[in-house]
């Protein structure tokens, strides 16, 4: 026969469960407040100090280095356009042809007229003019000196009365008329000598129209704009194309007055431009100028960039950086160290097994390094992984 339980052996039972299980649950919540988070493994790197090329980091426009406005000479009708926008061209290519009959036959009258000079005159160009030559001054010459010598034989025979005064006093006459109009000879052969002079530069502005009817490029360079076509008439003075020379180009940077002293001619620019991001072109300062601008205390200065392949374009927004002429320490970070929210920069230095938040002023980049001027010594363990997990004081463990 089985033995039941009392009721007072049920009540102490169910009592004794009860305090065991409040016991076991106090046990584990104890033990769940007190647990320790795991340390977060972080890669460090070293902060370094070594000295460092500066640099002025400015920007500016891309330039050509020269760029002209080509007009037409002489007027007349536009017959042959061998260019385009785009065209590469030499110094005097051929940009556009002008109708040139009417300024040939301007020339051909002009050579004609001084040749009739030339010929009057009775001298070859490639000798020297000599007044003497002259065909007039020359028969002039003659009887001058044929009454001065009638004169002079008159005068032996009035001396001698072997002839009458009025026939001396004829003689005489005869003699200063000769005379009067050798000088006259000679003036007038002189005045064809600047006639001729005239007649000739008359030619050479002819001769210049005409050659002017094929107007040419002033350098080397690319056509920028193409502004005529065939068939239309164009007077002096009326732009035909648009040249620009685009090797080397022109870049002009606005430096801070404060930095006068440390730029020179000649020193390094390093250019980076949007359409090229993963390009840097170099090129050198070329002119700094006078004086400091009034109006931002800035100075003006200019950089000569070689664009032998044409890539960089007149126009462009480069983003440039002058270097300084001597080095300087700095104390470098990683730049995957640094951390920026908000405008602010921070790094988390290891100092034993946690980590320190610490606020920072970056200044140059060098590479994949950064510098950093304030916050970070030399020597400094600095986390360069799982930054975003790291918090001031947080426990970390090194990666191996």
């Amino acid at each position: 026969m089985s033995r039941r339980a009392s009721p007072l052996h049920l009540s102490l039972l169910i009592v004794m469960l009860a305090a065991a299980g409040c016991s076991t649950g106090a046990t584990g919540e104890q033990a769940a407040g007190n647990e320790i988070p795991a340390p977060i493994a972080v890669e460090t790197g070293r902060a370094l100090e070594q000295a460092i090329t500066r640099y002025i980091s400015v920007s500016g426009t891309l330039t050509a280095e020269e760029q002209a406005e080509v007009a037409a000479e002489v007027a007349g009708r536009i017959m042959a356009t061998p260019i385009e926008r785009g065209t590469a061209v030499r110094a005097g290519s051929t940009l556009v042809r002008v109708a040139a009959a009417e300024v040939e036959a301007l020339a051909r009258e002009a050579e004609a007229n001084a040749a009739q000079i030339q010929a009057r005159l009775g001298q070859p160009d490639d000798e020297g003019f000599d007044v003497e030559r002259v065909p007039e001054v020359a028969s002039a010459r003659a009887t001058s000196d044929l009454a001065r010598t009638e004169l002079e034989r008159a005068r032996t025979l009035h001396e001698r009365l072997l002839v009458s005064r009025a026939e001396f006093d004829q003689r005489r006459a005869q003699a200063e008329n000769a005379q009067r109009q050798y000088e006259a000879a000679r003036n007038a052969a002189e005045q064809q000598r600047q006639a001729l002079a005239a007649a000739r530069a008359r030619l050479a502005l002819a001769r210049k129209a005409v050659a002017d009817t094929v107007v040419r490029a002033p350098f080397d360079g690319v056509v920028a704009e193409r502004l005529v076509s065939v068939g239309d008439y164009v007077t002096r003075g009326t732009k035909i194309a648009s040249v620009m020379r685009v090797h080397p180009l022109r870049v002009e940077l606005t430096v801070p007055a404060q930095y006068i002293a440390t730029i020179g001619v000649g020193q390094a620019v390093t250019l980076v431009v949007d359409a090229y991001p993963d390009r840097t072109f170099t090129g050198s300062v070329r002119y700094i100028s006078p004086g400091v601008r009034a109006d931002s205390r800035a100075l003006v200065v200019e950089a000569a960039v070689p664009n032998e392949t044409g890539v960089l374009k007149p126009g462009l927004f480069v983003t440039a950086r002058i270097e300084q002429p001597s080095s300087t320490p700095a104390v470098l970070v990683r730049s995957d160290a640094v951390r920026t929210v908000g405008g602010t920069s921070r790094v988390f230095a290891v100092v034993g097994d946690h980590v320190e938040e610490r606020i920072v002023t970056t200044g140059q980049a060098v590479g994949p390094l950064v510098e950093v001027t304030s916050g970070v010594a030399a020597g400094d363990v600095i986390a360069v992984s799982n930054l975003t997990q790291l918090a001031d004081g947080s426990r970390v463990a090194l990666a191996p």
